[in-house]
């Protein structure tokens, strides 16, 4: 169980770091990185569907926008520059030697 737990924190987190590079690529249409800043906004606001102050349904809430965010957004950035960001982001979690 951890050991999936483990390859979908990493999935994410290579996810995340693509997303950002391609978020700084130049090719990248406006539109994509206004749904980038609002994922953001959502995620950090105070205004949420489910408020955190409930532990853990708050949270669940959170994760789940950015399990289905993330991937979508993806499919959106074109292929140049995507990648060039997969490229970059190999690139910096190679760096870490709990990443590899």
């Amino acid at each position: 169980m951890f050991l999936r737990l483990q390859r979908i924190f990493r999935a994410t987190g290579r996810d995340l770091a693509v997303l950002w590079y391609a978020c700084r690529h130049p090719g990248t249409p406006l539109s994509l990185k206004l749904g980038v800043l609002l994922l953001g906004l959502y995620l950090f606001s105070p205004i949420d569907l489910i408020p955190d102050a409930l532990p853990v349904l708050g949270w669940i809430d959170d994760v789940t926008v950015l399990a289905f965010a993330v991937p979508a957004l993806l499919k959106l950035v074109p292929a140049p520059a995507l990648r060039e960001a997969r490229l970059a982001s190999d690139r910096l979690l190679s760096r870490w030697a709990f990443w590899r």
